[in-house]
């Protein structure tokens, strides 16, 4: 898996272009994000290509592959790259230790599914890109950073199985996507492809909610048909198309 001059550079690489593009996208913003994904090298050995602290804050989505950190999945020690690792380790390591399908672990600050997590709302899932993330859900509040959110999150990864990709509206901080893949490469591609989308979403489902309380809809509708409507949402009974669920990621 090793090339090039560095540790681990293609991985890296990918990994600084993600940052970049999700930057540029404003899918996330100088307050933050952090990603990573699972890869191998030769001899099977498992370590982490994480993003760097201050990835947004300090290097506006400009980071070099070399800054990139590789990090030893057994010992959590930082092996390659520069600087530390983000203050969300704990969350990262959280994920991969309760469900080992889980490839990619992508942090972010969307603007729209902010509107959605920092209202405690579950975000009602309409579009047919998104159909596969299915119930897109809001958890509890624990402040950044620590081990409460590390621990509400693997709470439930536990409850909710090992069914993949998923999403979650993180309360008040942002957004986190978890995805599988035949590698970390893969499956930060589509962790890429789920954020965009599900901020697509975001829109259309705050749109809808609108036009309910105008009085032009009278519910959610998604691929022609109504799936629920405000008083689900506030009930938070889950809002998604439930038919044709083969859909959507691939």
């Amino acid at each position: 898996m090793t090339s090039g001059k560095i540790m681990f550079e293609q991985e890296r690489r990918a990994m600084a272009e993600a940052i970049e593009l999700t930057f540029y996208r404003k899918n996330t913003n100088t307050a933050g994000g952090n990603f990573s994904f699972k890869t191998r090298d030769t001899r099977g050995k498992e370590f982490i290509i994480m993003t760097p602290s201050m990835m947004s804050e300090a290097y506006h989505g400009k980071v070099s592959a070399a800054q990139v950190l590789v990090i030893d999945l057994e010992n959590r020690e930082v092996v390659a790259g520069e600087g530390k690792p983000t203050r969300e380790i704990n969350l990262h390591f959280a994920c991969y230790e309760t469900n080992p399908d889980i490839k990619c672990v992508f942090h972010a600050h969307a603007p729209n599914a902010m509107f959605w997590a920092t209202s405690h709302l579950d975000m009602p899932n309409l579009s047919e890109a998104t159909q596969k993330v299915e119930y897109i859900k809001v958890l509890d509040f624990a402040p950044n950073t620590t081990p409460e959110l590390a621990e509400i999150v693997r709470q439930e990864l536990k409850e909710a199985g090992n069914k993949l990709p998923k999403e979650y509206l993180l309360d008040s901080h942002g957004i986190l996507v978890l995805t599988p893949g035949a590698d970390g490469e893969e499956a930060l591609n589509k962790s890429l492809q789920i954020i965009d989308t599900v901020e697509w979403n975001a829109e259309i489902a705050y749109k809808q909610t609108v036009f309910q309380k105008l009085g032009i809809l009278d519910g959610y509708y998604s691929k022609g048909r109504k799936i629920g409507d405000i008083d689900d949402l506030m009930n938070r009974r889950p809002i998604w198309n439930q038919e044709n669920k083969d859909e959507g990621f691939e």
